[in-house]
């Protein structure tokens, strides 16, 4: 059933960010950075962005860790889109609304204008998938707006799984989170279709391995 009560949909905002924050909140997160320079911690004092992407099915990892105002996140306009959205603005994003499926040129040409807010954040297989998969979309924002992809692999252990296409993954309350971040990829601004799918399946391949390392790493914690 779709909500669409204005009250219901604010409510539900509510009461989504305070879930993520008491869930995601109790978990013991550790990281690896093959560059340091793409903590975002790091970046924000060095003055450097970063278009960061992580698979849809993890997004409750950086909506607790990485939720701050210069996190630029685009957020489609699938019908969950506005549930979505309330729950990240309330937990500090900035959101952009579309995807590669639905206002898909309109949300790129968006996220282009605020490149200068701060960092942009994409789930690149969202939000039907196929699941792990990266669009071509990202690989494009890059060209255009000239900031390097920092595609991190993430994992809960445990986690309780949706019976969704992403298989959305849940923390369980006190377990570890890990987070592995290869080295950023930055598309030629002159990139033409071909270029754009190397750099695609680049992305895509460097995003796989890293959440397969995350999930073997955070089996260990």
């Amino acid at each position: 059933m779709k909500i669409q009560n204005p009250l219901l949909v604010k409510a539900v905002g509510v009461t989504g960010a305070w879930m993520v924050r008491r869930l995601s909140g109790s978990c013991r997160y550790h990281f690896r950075y093959h560059d340091p320079s793409t903590n975002p911690e790091v970046a924000r004092r060095l003055g450097q962005r970063y278009i960061y992407a992580f698979f849809h099915e993890i997004m409750l990892f950086p909506a607790y860790y990485w939720a701050w105002p210069e996190m630029q996140i685009l957020i489609s306009d699938h019908r969950d889109g506005e549930l979505i959205t309330q729950v990240v603005r309330r937990l500090g994003f900035g959101v952009v609304r579309g995807s590669t499926t639905r206002g898909g040129v309109r949300a790129l040409r968006e996220m282009t204008h605020r490149v200068d807010q701060g960092h942009l954040c994409v789930t690149p297989d969202g939000p039907r998938g196929p699941r792990r998969h990266v669009q071509q979309g990202l690989a494009y924002l890059s060209s255009k707006t000239g900031l390097p992809v920092v595609g991190a692999g993430m994992a809960f252990k445990n986690p309780w799984r949706a019976r969704s296409w992403d298989r959305f993954a849940v923390p369980r309350p006190f377990q570890a989170a890990a987070c592995v971040v290869p080295e950023p990829l930055l598309v030629p601004p002159d990139a033409d279709r071909d270029l754009l799918e190397s750099c695609r399946l680049e992305i895509e391949r460097r995003m796989q391995q890293a959440t397969l390392e995350a999930e073997e790493w955070v089996e260990r914690l």
